[in-house]
C-alpha cells in the first residue's frame, strides 16, 4: 500500500493525464481510501501553504521577463548580435541558434519558452537558407536546454527552495555548465554543417565595427545577468526582488530605448505571463502535496538507507542518478520530475557527502537531456509540433545533439569544479 500512490501516478502519466493532476489524484486517493491517519484537511492545508514562499515569487517574475523580451525587441537584437559573432561559420544560423539560447537563458530561464520562440523565429529562416527542417528543429530543441542551466533558470530556483540551498550559489554555479553545453553544441553544429554543406548566413566575418554596433544595441540585455549576480552578491536585492527589478528594466528598454513596446501590449504580456506561470505553479503545488505523502511514509529516508547500504562510492552513485533521471526524463516533464525526484534523492546525496549545489546541476542537466529523448521527451514534442516535423525525422537528425548533451551532462557530473568554482570564489 505504501508505494501505491507512486504506481498510480505513473499509470496516470502513461494515460496522458496532466502531471499535476496525476500527482494530486494519487496523493488524495491514498489519504482518503488507504491511510486515514492524516486528516485530509491537513493535506489541503499543505496544498494551499505550498505556494506561500517569498522565493517562489521569483518564478512569475522571470517568466514575465521572457515574455516582455519578445515584445520589446530585445530578442531580435540579441539574434542580430549572435549573427555578427558566428554567422560567417559553416551552418551560421545553427550557431546563431545555439548562441541565442545561451544569451536568452540568462534572462528568460525557460527551456519551453526559448524552444517555442526560436521555432517560430529561427526555424523558418533556416528553411529559407536551405537547412533540413529536422536539423533546424533538433538544434532548436537541443540549444533550448541551456536555458534552465544559465541563471536565472526557473529550475535553479525550484531546486534551491526544495533543498534550502542558496539561490545565489545556484545562479553562480550555472554559468560554466551553461558554457560547456553551448560549446559542445556549437562543435556538433560545426561538424554536421561541414558534412551537410550548410552555408554561412553572412558572406564574410563581421568587422570589429559591426560587432561593436551590434553589441551596443543589445548591451542592456547582456548586462542583465551580470546585474542579477552583482546585486545578489552584494546584497542589493534577493532573487525575488531581482526578478521585479529586471521586469522594470525590460519595460524601460522596450518603451523608451528601443521604443518597440507600447502600453497596448501590456495586457497581452500579462495574459501570457499568467498562463505560463499558472501551469508551473500548479505543478509546484501538486509536487508539494505529493512530497507530503513521501515524507509521511518516510520513503526518502528508506531510499537513502537502501542506497547508502548499496554503495557509498560517489562516482557509482552519480552514475546511477544519471541513468535513472535520464530514463525518467524521457517520460516526465522536467519541472515535475525535478520536484518529485529531489526530495527522494537529495538526502542520499548528502549522506554520501556530495556538494548540494553540484548535485543540483547533476539533476537539472540530466533531466534536461531527457526532454529531447524519445519516447516522450517534452521539448522534443513541443518543437516537433510547432515546426511540423515528425519525431522520426527529428531523431534522424537530432541523435548527434542528444549524444553531445549526454557528454556535457557527464562532464558536469564528474568534474564538480565546473559547478562549484564560481560559488566558492565569489560567495
Amino acid at each position: 500500500m505504501v508505494i501505491l500512490p507512486i504506481i498510480l501516478c505513473f499509470v496516470l502519466f502513461l494515460l496522458e493525464i496532466p502531471v499535476a493532476i496525476s500527482m494530486l489524484i494519487s496523493t488524495f486517493a491514498y489519504f482518503v481510501f488507504f491511510d486515514q491517519s492524516l486528516p485530509i484537511h491537513l493535506v489541503v492545508q499543505k496544498m494551499v501553504a505550498s505556494n506561500e514562499s517569498f522565493t517562489l515569487l521569483a518564478v512569475p517574475f522571470f517568466v514575465t521577463i521572457g515574455v516582455i523580451m519578445n515584445y520589446s525587441g530585445i530578442s531580435k537584437r540579441l539574434m542580430k548580435f549572435c549573427d555578427t559573432l558566428t554567422g560567417h561559420m559553416s551552418g551560421g544560423l545553427g550557431h546563431v541558434n545555439v548562441l541565442l539560447s545561451t544569451l536568452l537563458g540568462g534572462i528568460s530561464g525557460s527551456a519551453s519558452a526559448d524552444a517555442a520562440m526560436q521555432c517560430k523565429i529561427l526555424v523558418p529562416q533556416m528553411d529559407k537558407a536551405g537547412y533540413n527542417r529536422g536539423f533546424s528543429t533538433a538544434v532548436t530543441a537541443a540549444s533550448s536546454l541551456i536555458s534552465p542551466i544559465i541563471p536565472p533558470g526557473v529550475s535553479l530556483i525550484i531546486y534551491a527552495v526544495i533543498t534550502n540551498s542558496s539561490v545565489g550559489k545556484m545562479f553562480l554555479g550555472g554559468f560554466i555548465p551553461g558554457l560547456v553545453m553551448c560549446l559542445t553544441l556549437i562543435a556538433t553544429v560545426a561538424i554536421i554543417s561541414k558534412k551537410e554543406g550548410y552555408k554561412p548566413s553572412r558572406e564574410k566575418r563581421a568587422t570589429l565595427k559591426e560587432i561593436w554596433v551590434s553589441f551596443k544595441e543589445c548591451v542592456w540585455a547582456l548586462f542583465m545577468p551580470i546585474m542579477i549576480i552583482f546585486g545578489l552578491r552584494f546584497g542589493f536585492f534577493t532573487p525575488t526582488e531581482a526578478g521585479a527589478v529586471i521586469i522594470f528594466v525590460c519595460l524601460f528598454i522596450g518603451l523608451f530605448v528601443y521604443k518597440e513596446l507600447s502600453i497596448k501590449d501590456l495586457p497581452k504580456i500579462l495574459i501570457e505571463s499568467v498562463i505560463a506561470t499558472s501551469s508551473i505553479m500548479f505543478v509546484i503545488i501538486a509536487a508539494n502535496v505529493f512530497g507530503a505523502y513521501l515524507s509521511w511514509e518516510r520513503i526518502p529516508q528508506v531510499l537513502t538507507e537502501m542506497i547508502v547500504n548499496f554503495t557509498d562510492n560517489k562516482i557509482l552513485f552519480l552514475l546511477m542518478i544519471n541513468a535513472f533521471l535520464l530514463i525518467m526524463g524521457m517520460f516526465l516533464e522536467g519541472t515535475a520530475l525535478l520536484m518529485i525526484a529531489t526530495p527522494l534523492l537529495f538526502p542520499a546525496s548528502q549522506a554520501i557527502g556530495i556538494d548540494p549545489i553540484h548535485f543540483g546541476f547533476v539533476m537539472i542537466c540530466t533531466i534536461a537531456v531527457g526532454g529531447i529523448t524519445p519516447p516522450f521527451g517534452s521539448i522534443m514534442y513541443l518543437t516537433c509540433t510547432i515546426s511540423e516535423v515528425s519525431v522520426v525525422e527529428f531523431l534522424r537528425k537530432g541523435w548527434p545533439f542528444i549524444i553531445a548533451l549526454i557528454a556535457s551532462a557527464l562532464l558536469i557530473t564528474f568534474l564538480p569544479g565546473l559547478v562549484t568554482f564560481l560559488p566558492e570564489l565569489l560567495m
